[in-house]
Parts: C-alpha cells; sequence; structure tokens
C-alpha cells in the first residue's frame, strides 16, 4: 500500500477490516439484547452509504451533515461519507432547528442524515432556507411511515440503492476512497461557540489518522478493549473513540440504548477504556458520597477508613513521592475488601484507565478516583488540535497538571502565559472564516486561548481561559476555574460561575446538584414545591454556605467568595445557557442574570 495513503481514514479503515473481518467491531442493545456487528458487515454498510451517495451525485469535498443521537448507524454513515471522498459534518442532537440551519448551511452541506421524525421537523422548519441540499435521509422512521416528501428518503432505501451501485461496480466506491489524500478534509468539527456562532474546525485525514495513533503511543490501547460510546459524535472527544482511534486500533464500541441508561449500560458491559466529560465523573462521585451518607454506622467506619488510606497513598503517588511498603501494604487491603466491590458496582472492574477531558476537572474529584483504585487521568486540548494535547500518563498522573504533550507535540508558553501548540493535529482553520482563522493559526502555531505554566517535569498545568481571568478593582488577577473546581467538587453543587471583574470582590452563582440537595431537603424535612422553592430555602441556602465557607478556608483573602446566589432555574442546551459538553456559557450567564449580580454588590453583608 501506498505510505501516503495509509494515513487517510478509508485506507486505514480498510487495513483493520482485512485484518479483522469477522471480529466484533460494533455492539448495540437493542428489545433487551446485545447485537454484534462484524467489521466486514460494518464495512459493508459503509460501502454502501459511500456508493448510494457517489451514485446520487457526492463530488470529492463536498460536505453531508449528520444529526442524531450515538449509534452504529451514526457512525457507518461518517465512515461511509469519508470513504466516498466527502467531509462529514456532526450536528448535536439537542440543538435547536435554527442551529441545525446555520450548520447545514454554513458547511454547506449538500446530504443530510436526520435520525427520527423529532430531527427531520427540524429540518422542516428551515427546507426552503438550504437550497444546496439534494436530499435528506431518516434512519428512524417510527412515526414517519405514512410521510411523504420528495425530498425525504429512508436509510434503508439508500443501503438498497448503494448494494445494487456496489454489486454492480465496486470500483466506483474502492476509486474514490483511494482518490482521498491525507491533506483533504475529513470532518469539520463545530465548536461550542460559547463567545459566538459555532465556528467549522477543518481537520484533514492526515490530522484525524495521525491522532488515533498518537494517543496510544504511551497509553496503549489494544484490539481487545471496549469503549462505551454516549457522548456526542459529533464532539472530537467521543469521535475519537467511537470512530478514528476504534479504526486504527480495532477494540469494540459498545453504544448505549439513551442517556438515562449510561450507569446500567456501564455495569452491562464494564469497559476496559473510560472516558467523559468531568461532569459525569462528578456525578459519579457524588452519588458514591449520597450512597455512603445512608450506609450503617460499620460501613461508614469501614469505607472511610479505606478511603483514608487510598487518599493516603493516592497523594504520594500523585507528587511522585515513594509509597512505603506498610501503606502499600494496607492499600491492598482496602481495596479488596471496599474499592473492589465499589468498582464492580458502578461498572469499573476492568477499567485500566480513564480519560476526563472537554474541561477542567476539580482536582478532588481526580484524587477520589485515584484513591479507590481507579486509573482516572486528565486531558488536555482543543478541536483545533484534533482533541489532544496533553494527557498524564497511566500510573504517572502529577497533582495539577494535565501531563506532558504527547509524542511529537510541541507547546510553548507566549510572554502573556497563552498556550501555544504545534504538531501534526494542528488544524487547517475555519471553514469559510479566514479571519478567525488568521487569529487562531500564525506560522504554524494555534493560539489556544488557554493560560498555563509548564513544569519542571515537562507537565503542563492549566490555569485559566485567557478570556475568563478576573481583573479585580483592585488590580488583582483572579483565575475563576480554580475556585470554581473546588466549589464543584461538593456533592451539592454541580456548577459555580465566579464574577469580580472590575469589581471590589468576589461573588458566585451556585448551579445546585438537583438529585443531592433534594435528598438532604427529604432527609432533614424541608419544605418545597418547585425547584424555585428549593434554591430560596433558607436552609439549602445554609446547606450551600457551609460548602462556600469550606473551599474559602483553602483560599488567599483575595480569591474568597464574599456572596454567592443559588441560580433560581436550571440550565439547559436547548435554550443556549450551557455548551454540549456541559461548560456554562459565561456570557449568557452574566447578561441573563445581570439583575442577581447587581443585587449582590449593592450591600455587603
Amino acid at each position: 500500500m501506498n505510505k501516503i495513503l495509509e494515513y487517510t481514514v478509508p485506507a486505514i479503515f480498510k487495513a483493520t477490516v482485512r485484518r479483522l473481518g469477522p471480529r466484533v467491531a460494533l455492539r448495540k442493545k437493542e428489545f433487551g439484547l446485545w447485537h454484534d456487528i462484524s467489521w466486514k458487515e460494518y464495512f459493508q454498510n459503509c460501502a454502501y452509504v459511500g456508493s448510494a451517495l457517489i451514485s446520487m451525485g457526492l463530488e470529492k469535498g463536498q460536505c453531508v451533515s449528520i444529526i442524531g443521537d450515538n449509534c452504529p448507524e451514526w457512525t457507518t454513515i461518517d465512515l461511509g461519507i469519508q470513504c466516498a471522498g466527502g467531509i462529514s459534518v456532526g450536528v448535536y442532537a439537542t440543538n435547536a432547528w435554527q442551529q441545525v440551519e446555520y450548520v447545514v448551511n454554513n458547511s454547506e452541506s449538500v446530504f443530510f442524515f436526520v435520525e427520527n421524525e423529532e430531527q427531520l421537523d427540524k429540518w422542516l422548519h428551515f427546507k426552503d432556507n438550504a437550497p444546496r441540499l439534494k436530499k435528506v435521509i431518516v434512519w428512524d422512521l417510527e412515526g414517519l411511515r405514512n410521510f411523504r416528501d420528495p425530498m425525504v428518503m429512508s436509510y434503508q432505501e439508500l443501503l438498497e440503492i448503494g448494494k445494487r451501485v456496489f454489486e454492480k461496480d465496486p470500483s466506483l466506491f474502492h476509486n474514490r476512497a483511494d482518490e482521498v489524500n491525507p491533506e483533504d478534509l475529513s470532518v469539520l468539527i463545530y465548536t461550542s461557540g460559547t463567545t459566538g456562532p459555532p465556528k467549522g474546525a477543518m481537520l484533514t485525514h492526515k490530522n484525524v489518522t495521525w491522532m488515533a495513533r498518537a494517543i496510544a503511543i504511551d497509553n496503549p490501547i489494544y484490539e481487545t478493549d471496549e469503549v462505551l460510546s454516549f457522548l456526542p459524535l459529533c464532539h472530537i472527544f467521543e469521535r475519537l473513540f467511537s470512530v478514528f482511534a476504534h479504526i486504527t486500533h480495532g477494540y469494540t464500541v459498545n453504544f448505549i440504548e439513551n442517556l438515562d441508561t449510561v450507569m446500567d449500560n456501564m455495569r452491562e458491559i464494564s469497559p476496559t477504556v473510560g472516558y467523559a466529560v468531568p461532569r459525569i465523573w462528578e456525578k459519579y462521585l457524588s452519588g458514591v458520597l449520597i450512597r455512603m451518607s445512608d450506609a450503617t454506622w460499620f460501613k461508614k467506619l469501614v469505607f472511610g477508613t479505606a478511603l483514608k488510606i487510598g487518599k493516603a497513598r493516592a497523594s504520594l503517588k500523585m507528587n511522585y513521592r515513594p509509597v512505603p511498603f506498610h501503606l502499600e501494604l494496607l492499600y491492598w487491603l482496602a481495596y479488596f475488601s471496599v474499592f473492589r466491590k465499589l468498582k464492580e458496582r458502578l461498572g469499573f472492574d476492568r477499567m485500566r484507565v480513564a480519560y476526563s477531558g472537554a474541561a477542567p476537572i476539580a482536582p478532588d474529584v481526580l484524587h477520589f478516583f485515584q484513591s479507590i483504585g481507579v486509573n482516572l487521568i486528565e486531558g488536555y486540548g482543543q478541536t483545533e488540535g484534533t482533541g489532544v494535547t496533553c494527557v498524564s500518563r497511566i500510573g504517572r498522573v502529577k497533582a495539577g497538571t494535565v501531563g506532558p504533550p504527547l509524542p511529537g507535540i510541541e507547546v510553548r508558553i507566549a510572554e502573556d502565559g497563552e498556550i501555544l501548540v504545534k504538531s501534526p493535529g494542528v488544524f487547517k482553520g475555519y471553514y469559510g472564516n479566514p479571519s478567525a482563522t488568521k487569529e487562531t493559526l500564525k506560522d504554524g502555531w494555534l493560539y489556544s486561548g488557554d493560560v498555563g505554566v509548564v513544569d519542571e517535569d515537562g507537565h503542563l498545568k492549566i490555569t485559566d481561559r485567557k478570556k475568563d481571568i478576573i481583573v479585580t478593582a483592585g488590580g488583582k488577577n483572579i483565575t475563576p476555574q480554580y475556585i470554581e473546581n473546588k466549589l464543584k467538587a461538593s456533592p451539592y453543587i454541580n456548577d459555580a460561575v465566579v464574577i469580580g471583574d472590575k469589581r471590589k470582590y468576589l461573588t458566585c452563582f451556585i448551579m445546585i446538584d438537583e438529585d443531592n440537595v433534594v435528598k438532604y431537603a427529604q432527609d432533614n424535612r424541608v419544605q418545597f414545591s418547585t425547584y424555585k422553592d428549593l434554591t430560596m430555602n433558607p436552609e439549602i441556602i445554609k446547606l450551600i454556605q457551609g460548602e462556600v465557607d469550606r473551599v474559602n478556608e483553602t483560599l488567599s483573602r483575595v480569591e474568597q467568595i464574599k456572596k454567592f446566589t443559588i441560580l433560581p432555574k436550571k440550565l439547559y442546551e436547548e435554550d443556549g445557557e450551557v455548551t454540549p459538553t456541559m461548560k456554562i456559557k459565561r456570557k449568557y450567564v452574566n447578561e441573563a442574570f445581570k439583575d442577581l449580580i447587581d443585587a449582590m454588590y449593592k450591600s455587603r453583608k
């Protein structure tokens, strides 16, 4: 095989299919049973999708959009598009129709794959404003059996067309796949848009295939591994594991039934490699702590003692200090008597390594999982760098850092502290947006927008987003992320937004963890009828004040939160309040709750 062609998605996919043909590539659960899809069947369906698209007029370099939840159809369509020389564009399933219209038109997509009636309905809102679309293809027809529109066809119809075309002339598909070269665009990944409309990051075949190999150099990935796919597939984090690394290393991808069954499916599959955004890990931790609060005094004593031992050992290991023999012995006693069973209940018993990414994780959360024997490590990167810049190595997690750069990645700190990145994973630019590209890419360096330092061991420490740094009225520079992460370690706090730019002191918005606070209210007979009532109840305010006070004790005076307000409403992605990876949009919060901010600064208790 031509060496250059090896670094394209179609070439790598074909090579893995030849190697692993009858082995299980994908697994999905239907009607209570898990169903296997082999590598051979997977490729066959991708070939049918690609052949159908080519026969229907897809030209090399054109975009095709996909919207829907994680499932084998999503990744089959994704790879079918790329093997046909097209550019695959994922759209968040939770996006409102206006956002969907924006991505479809901004990417100049010529085909649009939608999962079901709900997603098709979004297209119906803007069908007259998307003239480039040739066809809309639906893969779940529930509720649409009698729906007719000349622009709409079923996924099954598309597969049948593709099968006929492929069987008549397989060279049509194979030749197009072989024409793809490393510098061609593979995908457009639309950024979350925390500061404005989303921008389509252009990732090439070279970018994605290089990254798929690079992430496994120091933290190996094996054919025998299993992962659980549940983060949005149009985000680079999930796409790396469910598509690019998958076709490179040949492990098995298991798709969740739906977002409500993630924890059940985790226990059923017990993946060997785990990954999630920080909010998921925080949820697991708070679940453990709340369950333990209901346990008998004896179980509390045993768990508390085991955790104390685990934390002492993890603190030494995470600071690269030797663990005394007696502590190691105590840890293994704690592991076999307490932690092993806990990991089984969580579905983490086979997990060799777990990754947290897409947002900063609270150090206390990382420390907890390291303490109980879950090898949770933090990675850092951005879409524009194909997802990963730095990641801790298995067994070499250093407290307060995101680890060293991946092999082949160069990291430099600019004079103002901004993290600059150069690597074969750095993107080509933003689709149709040369001015934004010019701001982000300079002389081959990616300007990350993050501020950090590199320590004596070559590990990167992120301090904050450059644009989020607060300068108080007294001229003090404050990194809100550091304070927010400490607050989020509380089982009662879901999220926090620190405020204080050009102000005399810091205040904070608190988003409560509804499940845990409701349980606290029930246990303590706190009366409430609505979510808003709960947030305004004096007992709940007192509970959160205690959590804020605990964090303030660990901070310098200038960093301490002088006042806080519990937001009286939940924040939703559908309303544009949080990103799909559960990051709060600060600009939105500051504008929407301006009156609450002003109230915190009007009078000082």
